[in-house]
């Protein structure tokens, strides 16, 4: 891919959040040098795509995620779907609300 994570545009990604490519680019352990590259229509490689997505478009903290809370997601996942469905659905209103 170039210059997009499933054809979206990683740098205007970067400039609505209003971050410059060091503060962007660092938030996933990407160097500035390496943001610019991609920027410029270098292919990203899926794990990168993957930190993108989380980090920039879903607004997660990786620094904040621990194995034993994916193992739980998908334990609850494997076991009850409805439950987690229904916490999933709360969890994202919940998310709109702040």
């Amino acid at each position: 891919m170039t210059k997009s994570t499933d054809k979206i545009d990683v740098r205007e990604i970067r400039r609505k959040l209003g971050m410059n490519q060091s503060q962007f680019w660092s938030k996933i352990g990407v160097t500035q040098s390496g943001g610019s590259r991609y920027e410029s229509g270098r292919n990203i490689p899926r794990p990168v795509q993957a930190l993108l997505r989380l980090v920039h478009i879903e607004q997660i903290d990786i620094e904040k995620v621990r194995k034993d809370d994916v193992d739980v997601a998908e334990y609850l996942k494997a076991t009850n779907p409805d439950l987690y469905k229904s916490l999933k659905k709360e969890a994202r209103a919940k998310r709109k609300e702040r």
